[in-house]
């Protein structure tokens, strides 16, 4: 017989995040679709079929999950922004500049060097390579 596996207990702290959410105009799926999925190399996921009536669409890479959705009042983040980590910046940044992208470089900060895009419908995006 096998023994019982046992969980450490609950402790309510936070021990991760699930997805980022960001807000779009209404029919901007195929924009949306265009820039995380084409230039940034999101994959798109199927919506539960419960919400797919709201709009928008959800991407992943990885770990990495991003969900749009419709904003009938939007108004673009141009501050508070998801941080990205790419494993090759200057790649990145030539592929978004291929595809008509404007790329704003920043300073480094500690461990990292940093630019940022917008998407289609203004939202910020900062991508960030860790430094070696």
């Amino acid at each position: 017989m096998t023994e019982p596996q046992h969980r450490p207990p609950a402790t309510g702290r936070l021990i991760a995040i699930d997805h980022v959410q960001l807000a779009m105009p209404a029919g901007g799926e195929d924009a949306a679709r265009g820039f995380y999925g084409g230039l940034l190399g999101f994959q798109e996921i199927a919506k539960p079929d419960t919400l797919l009536a709201r709009g928008g669409c959800w991407f992943e890479q990885g770990d990495v999950r991003l969900h749009l959705g419709i904003d009938v009042d939007f108004v673009a983040a141009r501050k508070a922004h998801p941080a990205l980590l790419v494993d090759d910046l200057d790649r990145m940044v030539l592929r978004l500049e291929a595809g008509g992208i404007a790329i704003t470089h920043d300073e480094a900060l500690a461990g990292y060097r940093r630019c940022y895009v917008s998407d289609p419908f203004g939202n910020r995006i900062e991508l960030m390579q860790r430094m070696e």
